[in-house]
């Protein structure tokens, strides 16, 4: 899991403070990125010392963190509900409600976990705040709709690029088998409207745009955490 902006002291904080909301019984999501591997870890220390909860992890990263942390794991249709989802975000815009997700590329399975969540909390440190979103929004397509979506993206204003892999040669392949789309907007003023004609596009499986979904957003600081409900 990558971290990116942000100190790691920043991330604790936020993760930390978001982990004290996890009640005994709760079935938790738990997202993918390295903010959210802070809370993955803490959940892991409270369940150490008797806490009793099941993951529902978001990814394959997040599922071996999860095991490696004493987490007992689930998929998401062995349980009734989510109590609770923490998650991070690649950019927050807390006046739209809205996040950009899918830095590490799990945004769908994400959202599904999310969405589902009967609370949904990002953690965040304070690089990933807005005024307005601007970051680049991930695209999960089918790989043989690529050029489809590309196309499409490019007729909504956007200019989409491959996510390529970092460590071998090819693309950057999901854990649903599926390709990502990097899709530059420039500034967001309505990601609500984005979201909408993005979803709309044959081939696409998932973008990274999530609107009205998180409850709360914990920032770590250098001297604290900022909660802010939503």
């Amino acid at each position: 899991m990558k971290t990116t902006g942000g100190t790691d002291a920043q991330k604790r904080r936020a993760a930390a403070a978001a982990v004290e909301a996890v009640e005994d019984g709760a079935v938790v999501g738990l997202g993918t990125g390295s903010t959210t591997a802070f809370a993955i870890r803490a959940i892991g220390d409270r369940v150490a010392d008797g806490l009793d909860v099941r993951g529902v992890p978001t990814s394959f990263a997040a599922r071996e963190l999860a095991r490696e942390c004493g987490i007992p794991v689930v998929d998401l249709d062995e349980v009734d509900a989510v109590d609770l989802a923490i998650d991070g975000a690649d950019q927050v815009a807390l006046a739209d409600s809205a996040l950009v997700k899918g830095g590490g590329a799990a945004h769908a399975r994400e959202k599904v976990v999310d969405a589902f969540a009967d609370r949904f909390l990002v953690v965040a440190d304070p690089s990933k705040i807005a005024e307005t979103l601007s970051h680049a929004v991930p695209v999960e397509v089918l790989p043989s709709a690529r050029t489809t979506v590309a196309a499409g993206v490019s007729d909504l204003g956007g200019e989409a690029t491959l996510r390529r892999a970092e460590r071998k040669d090819g693309p950057v392949v999901t854990d649903n088998g599926n390709l990502v789309l990097d899709c530059e907007f420039g500034a967001i003023p309505n990601p609500e409207s984005l979201a909408t004609d993005l979803a709309s596009l044959p081939g696409a499986v998932e973008h990274g745009l999530f609107v009205g979904l998180a409850d709360a957003v914990y920032v770590g600081t250098d001297d604290g955490v900022e909660v802010t409900e939503l």
